[in-house]
């Protein structure tokens, strides 16, 4: 490859490079993190969870935050901190989503944004995967670019017969397990489980958790009768093995007998 022809491709590799940097968007670059976000909480309970972002304008000097939840009666509030930890700003902001502009003009270092609200029902309980409910999502978007997710975080709403039928069906998750690596045949209570989860998945949590019990029930008594058949089988094992020795021992005994008349 000639000099001319070498110096031509690197140019347009070059020119290339230099496109795609200037149509690519940077990413933006915001920590956030939250102490206090609930993992699950009661339908009815009021939830208080507060985010943090640092750094808000590594990449863009102005932009705004977005944010939304599925809580109920929320209130969202939006603090700003300098350099010092001294707030410099504070704005409150009531429903299910809020927009705050944030700008370099402000001197923040670091925004706090808190969410309070009431659990709503899910409407759709779900046993395996757990239903979740939108604790709060955080979005950066710029005038004219697009929105991009900072971060978001969810939770299992309960009610207390949800959270009841729950519990039953993970202990007899469990017990079928158990009996099913002890060799039982769990058949029947797998079909009682499955409508378990049928009879939760549709909100009915009171025949979910009867349903579960009888699940239990019959693992654990498909893992005794298995434990008492393995030992009936090995007890008539350990019979045969003594009749054998015994047989064994009364036949030595006869041909010593048989010897020593002989003899």
């Amino acid at each position: 490859m000639n000099s001319n022809h070498s110096s031509k491709l690197l140019t347009l590799l070059l020119a290339t490079t230099l496109v795609v940097s200037a149509v690519a968007p940077a990413a933006a670059v915001v920590s956030v993190a939250s102490s206090d976000a609930p993992s699950e909480a009661e339908v009815g309970e009021d939830v208080t969870a507060t985010f943090t972002l640092e750094q808000p304008f590594s990449e863009y000097e102005e932009w705004t935050l977005n944010g939304a939840t599925e809580l109920e009666g929320v209130t969202w509030t939006v603090k700003l901190y300098d350099q010092a930890d001294d707030k410099v700003g504070q704005e409150s902001y009531d429903g299910q989503s809020f927009n705050h502009s944030l700008s370099t003009d402000s001197n923040a270092n670091e925004v706090e944004v808190t969410v309070e609200g009431t659990v709503a029902n899910p409407g759709n309980f779900s046993y395996a995967p757990p239903q979740q409910a939108l604790l709060a999502e955080l979005d950066q978007a710029r005038d004219g670019g697009a929105s991009q997710a900072i971060e978001s975080w969810q939770f299992r709403p309960y009610t207390t017969e949800s959270d009841e039928a729950r519990s039953a069906l993970d202990d007899a998750d469990a017990a079928i397990a158990d009996a099913e690596d002890s060799g039982a045949d769990v058949s029947e209570a797998r079909d009682q489980f499955d409508s378990a989860v049928s009879a939760f998945d549709g909100e009915n949590f009171e025949l979910a958790t009867d349903l579960a019990g009888d699940a239990g029930e019959t693992a654990n008594s498909a893992a005794e009768s298995n434990q008492q058949t393995q030992m009936l089988l090995y007890g008539g094992i350990g019979l045969v093995v003594l009749v054998a020795i015994i047989g064994g021992a009364l036949w030595y005994r006869s041909q010593q007998d048989s010897y020593d008349k002989l003899g």
